[in-house]
């Protein structure tokens, strides 16, 4: 006879702490032969400095900031996998998001699933290496703001510079010129009641923002590459 091994109370509660990580946060810890690759995701609404409201779902930059760091950090993690399905949102909230994935050491790459909309643009871009499928979406707009705007020369000036950096950011993060981003903001012709451009995600990667037509298993496989390149 052959004794079944039951498992430890250790194990229960890692197991349980996998769960709960995925429920809160969206993101999951994965040991593999190659190493230990972190998946998170950037969903729904890019939440800034004000709350949306609770029938939204969002990706909170208070919580993905300091999750970021210490994923840089910690000596438990090989790489990074990004997912993401995002309508856009508070821009400067998004540019801090995606300066930080920038600014990571670690092999980290992303993959655009069903949509990276917006300040999502930037977001695809600062990985290491970005993948969209095939049937991904990307909406390239100008700056806009909800609220009470000030019909002043200097509200205009702060929306140029604002949209700048965001140009210089996709830009220096992608294979696209900023003066060619830029045309595909201001296009007149592929929005019906807007200005700017939508793209799939094989015209994504012939643009030169997407790195590569993939998805799960091609974003893993260039990973799995990398980690066992800085072994």
């Amino acid at each position: 006879m052959t004794e079944e091994t039951k498992p430890s109370g250790k194990e229960e509660e890692g197991k349980a702490d996998v769960a709960q990580q995925i429920v809160d946060l969206g993101s999951a810890l994965t040991r593999t032969d190659h190493g230990t690759v972190y998946c998170m995701t950037i969903v729904g609404q890019i939440e800034g400095h004000n709350n949306a409201p609770d029938t939204v779902k969002t990706t909170k930059y208070e919580h993905v900031l300091p999750l970021l760091a210490k994923i840089e950090e910690s000596e438990q993690v090989d790489g990074v996998l990004f997912l993401l399905n995002t309508v856009g949102g508070d821009v400067e909230a998004g540019l801090a998001i995606a300066e930080l994935i920038a600014g990571m050491t670690k092999p980290t790459a992303s993959i655009v699933l069903g949509g990276s909309h917006s300040i999502g643009v930037p977001l695809a871009v600062a990985a290491q290496r970005s993948f969209a499928v095939p049937s991904a979406a990307m909406t390239i707009h100008p700056v806009r703001m909800s609220g009470t705007v000030i019909a002043a020369p200097q509200t205009y000036h702060y929306f140029e510079r604002l949209q700048e950096r965001i140009i210089a950011f996709v830009a220096g993060h992608s294979g696209i010129s900023g003066e060619k981003f830029q045309e595909l903001m201001l296009c007149k012709n592929d929005m019906a009641a807007d200005v700017g451009s939508v793209i799939y995600g094989e015209e994504a990667v012939r643009l030169g923002i997407i790195d590569q037509v993939g998805g799960l298993a091609q974003g893993l496989a260039w990973l799995y590459r990398r980690m066992d390149e800085r072994k």
